[in-house]
């Protein structure tokens, strides 16, 4: 599988590790009433989705950037490679 890295082109999977879904970027806030369950939720509960989702991949052996991939877990078709930096900052978050 071939990620186009944003920067660096396009780079074999191997140079990377999946880190899971991308909306781990949404970590909760700490100081929420609920954070204990927001944490629960956010470390234990994942879904497995069957099509298009969104996945964190490090760019371990590489220039150690993280990226949100875009994938069908069906078909492994790569359709959107951002830097989670840029996620983040979209979304309003820090990076």
């Amino acid at each position: 599988m071939i990620i186009d890295h944003p920067l660096l082109g396009p780079r074999d999977a191997s140079e990377f590790t999946y880190l899971g879904d991308a909306s781990l970027i949404d970590r909760p806030d700490r100081d929420a009433p609920d954070a204990m369950e927001r944490f629960h939720d956010y470390v234990y509960l994942r879904d497995n989705p069957a099509g298009e989702h969104r996945e964190l991949w490090y760019h371990e052996h590489g220039d150690r950037s993280w990226l949100v991939v875009t994938r069908n877990t069906l078909t492994h078709e790569i359709t959107k490679v951002e830097l989670a930096r840029d996620v983040a900052l979209a979304q309003g978050r820090g990076a």
